[in-house]
């Protein structure tokens, strides 16, 4: 077996052991991700991996260098600025909000998602949380943060004696971008409008911005994760902080630590 070949098993390997493990115990904590992982959780060999044989002699650079260059056809994609409710910034509820907003196709996502991820909690929640876009999971099930994060967040939650039903949890972008690709300025700017209206209709003490994507998107600007977690900052008027995304968690138990103590502070926040 060639050396690149054994490379990526034992990546997927290392993967596998990471998600049977404990993430977080303490005397007085107890994450847990999702035991008994199966390898159709583990992410997916690209086409260009698969292809690669004992004998091959390209790099792993190569590989990506190859897979970043590929190009997908072009499709033709009608922008609607018709496609929502001319009013819907009068909207006086959430279900209004979203009766007026979910079949937008104001952008190019509009036109390659399976459902709209409007948000989903309490519409009085005191915590908003958000993230930077629907993955595949939301995309499916037009819900934010199910599958393995979203199971991950709910334990973080009830480290400090929430539930879901008690927060708010909603995304920056309402649509899948295509193979999770970043959203694209454009895209933020035509989505990010209707989230500003679930803060106004929410009216939260706290917003809580999970990863560093989503911290950049909504502050504007370029931070270093070390630097912005853990403090208040504003966004809109509103107070936020920002901690790891669930996902990262997964990826590196190193940061269990963090979070932990982000949420030890969010929770004294919310008690005053």
């Amino acid at each position: 077996m060639s050396n690149l070949k054994q490379d990526i098993l034992n990546y997927f390997e290392r993967q596998k052991v990471f998600g049977d493990n404990i993430f977080f115990e303490s005397s007085d904590i107890d994450f847990k991700i999702e035991k008994n992982l199966s390898r159709n959780d583990m992410p997916k060999r690209s086409k260009a991996v698969e292809k690669i044989d004992d004998n091959s002699k390209k790099s792993i650079s190569e590989v990506e260098s190859n897979t970043k260059n590929k190009t997908t056809p072009n499709v033709s994609i009608k922008i609607d600025d018709n496609s929502v409710n001319k009013n819907w910034k009068d909207a006086a509820t959430l279900d209004v909000l979203y009766n007026d907003i979910h079949n937008c196709l104001r952008c190019e996502l509009g036109a390659t998602r399976n459902k709209f991820v409007f948000g989903k909690g309490n519409p009085n929640a005191d915590l908003l949380i958000i993230g930077e876009a629907p993955g595949r999971d939301e995309d499916s099930q037009g819900e934010p943060f199910v599958g393995r994060s979203g199971k991950l967040l709910t334990s973080i939650l009830e480290s400090i004696q929430l539930s879901r039903n008690d927060v708010y949890i909603a995304n920056i972008i309402k649509c899948r971008p295509p193979n999770n690709r970043k959203p694209s300025t454009k895209e933020v700017d035509t989505c990010e409008v209707y989230l500003h209206k679930q803060i106004e209709l929410i009216n939260p003490k706290y917003i809580l911005a999970l990863g560093l994507t989503a911290a950049d998107t909504l502050l504007k600007e370029k931070n270093i994760m070390k630097d912005i977690r853990g403090k208040i900052l504003d966004y809109r008027g509103k107070k936020l902080m920002i901690t790891y995304h669930p996902s990262a968690l997964l990826r590196n138990p190193n940061f269990k630590r963090p979070v932990w103590e982000d949420m030890k502070i969010l929770k004294s926040l919310l008690s005053e």
